[in-house]
């Protein structure tokens, strides 16, 4: 019942990621009182999805280590609904969502950084926060999806699930734009 480098690494990240929101919420920024709060930055949509998905990973390896050789049917079954519940959440949101916030923020920021990043922000969020939220998002999911195999859904039905995540996002968004 040993820990392997990967189940540690989980906890690692999820920890960083924790912290990362943390900070990012001890921040008084006064886009943060208005309407939406943090909640219409994508960025801080995707930390929470990558937090809520490394829980969801260090949840499926406790429960792995206690249930193993217990020989408990209806203990089995519950597992693999995590560990089902794991592999759709990096496959429809973690991966897609994180691949996109890092892609489109550094490509936008390289662009014209006043445009996504304006200089003002540097008063309120250090180098090290920014990095946690736009970059270290890439490198930890690849990492995850190269030291664990997982069972990834249909194409249709993950394609189905992000577009609703991604169409009620925009709806979300310009329902917000109109009453700004």
């Amino acid at each position: 019942m040993a820990l392997v480098p990967c189940q540690v690494l989980r906890v690692a990240i999820l920890l960083s990621y924790c912290s990362i929101l943390c900070n990012y919420k001890a921040i008084e920024m006064p886009s943060h009182q208005t309407y939406g709060g943090s909640w219409k930055f994508l960025t801080f949509i995707d930390l929470v999805i990558q937090a809520v998905f490394f829980g969801i990973c260090v949840l499926t390896d406790l429960s792995s280590l206690l249930t193993r050789g217990s020989g408990n049917q209806e203990q089995e079954r519950q597992l693999r609904k995590l560990i089902s519940l794991r592999d759709w959440t990096l496959a429809v949101l973690a991966f897609p969502v994180g691949v996109f916030v890092v892609a489109v923020f550094w490509t936008i920021y390289a662009y014209d950084r006043e445009m996504i990043y304006p200089r003002l922000l540097d008063n309120f969020i250090p180098g090290w926060l920014n990095h946690g939220m736009h970059t270290t998002v890439l490198p930890f999911i690849l990492i995850e999806m190269r030291t664990s195999h997982h069972q990834y859904p249909s194409r249709s039905s993950g394609l189905a699930a992000i577009c609703t995540f991604s169409v009620g996002y925009i709806l979300w968004f310009r329902r917000r734009k109109r009453e700004a």
